[in-house]
């Protein structure tokens, strides 16, 4: 069984979810005795031969400026005719926007189980059984893949990377991309310091803050802990933050390292978007507010009191002035 790991890519970058995918299917093929291979569509301007680090053996890349924007029925074609030509069998995709249009596609083609959003690497001792987060977060299904090949995508953060030494050799697609059906006409960057969907800390608001004149607190907090921002549907709603930033059920769903809710109520719609989090951490001035029952960590106090400190308390820690 040789694992073949698709890179996602964005503006000239490889993303970080694609990393931690080559770092699971390089442990994936370690379990299976085999080797791991990337598969990269359009142009970057990182060294690829530098992602060996992480455990693959060879990169594929199709080197088309065309397809430096996601069409996801040429992306499914080229990978899934890639796996054929390289005789892979086990596909990784990372369960991100690009991963969740591309890889089903994919599977279709080639006829392949799919199992998306897993959390952990795949049990072999008896078949090939995958574990995955299932009813929005809160709880786990194992699910066994028996179909010839199989395909995997893996939720962001669930898999941390792993560096270590070595190069990847580099080889070029013999594959024509053919005829983009999708145009880009104009895109519009989402501001922030780290991308949402990336991130490994998220410091979140709520109507609690009142109003967008109170953001700047929470902005902040965000820049000294290395943090995205993000709101509850409520807050872009009413237009204090941009739709970009709105996580929950009918937004973004992530699962960073720690989740700051400040100001939420924590309805279940929000923490259908949330809960996948390793550590929440509620600040909330009222103590029946529903994200206490989900948080690790609580503190019951107004925000506007209590953010300033946490504030002054990161800065003196951070030996900041």
């Amino acid at each position: 069984m040789s694992v073949l790991v698709f890179i996602d890519h964005s503006e000239g970058h490889v993303k970080k979810a694609s990393l931690e995918a080559l770092s699971y299917g390089a442990a994936l093929a370690g379990q299976l005795g085999t080797t791991a291979e990337g598969i990269i569509l359009g142009t970057v301007t990182e060294d690829l031969a530098a992602l060996g680090k992480y455990g693959v053996k060879k990169i594929h890349q199709l080197a088309q400026e065309s397809l430096n924007h996601l069409d996801a029925q040429v992306y499914a074609r080229i990978i899934a005719e890639a796996a054929v030509a390289t005789g892979a069998n086990v596909l990784i995709f990372s369960n991100n926007l690009s991963g969740k249009a591309v890889a089903p596609r994919v599977a279709v083609r080639l006829k392949a189980g799919l199992v998306s959003g897993a959390v952990a690497l795949p049990n072999i001792s008896n078949g090939f059984v995958v574990k995955k987060n299932v009813f929005s977060g809160k709880a786990f299904a194992n699910i066994s893949l028996n179909s010839p090949i199989k395909i995997v995508s893996l939720n962001p953060n669930a898999f941390a990377p792993k560096a270590g030494e070595g190069q990847a050799a580099v080889a070029a697609l013999s594959i024509q991309a053919g005829t983009a059906k999708v145009k880009v006409v104009s895109a519009t960057q989402a501001t922030g310091q780290v991308p949402l969907t990336e991130a490994e800390i998220v410091v979140s608001g709520g109507r609690g803050l009142k109003g967008p004149e109170n953001w700047g607190m929470i902005e902040e907090l965000a820049k000294l802990l290395g943090a995205a921002t993000a709101c509850s549907r409520p807050v872009a709603d009413a237009h204090w933050r941009p739709h970009n930033e709105h996580v929950g059920q009918t937004g973004i769903a992530i699962a960073p390292n720690l989740y700051i809710a400040i100001g939420i109520s924590g309805a279940i719609q929000h923490l259908a978007g949330v809960n996948r989090s390793k550590v929440i951490a509620v600040i909330n001035k009222d103590p029946e507010a529903p994200f206490f029952k989900a948080a690790d960590y609580g503190i019951v106090g107004d925000a506007f009191e209590v953010v300033p400190k946490l504030i002054q308390a990161v800065k003196k820690l951070k030996g900041i002035a």
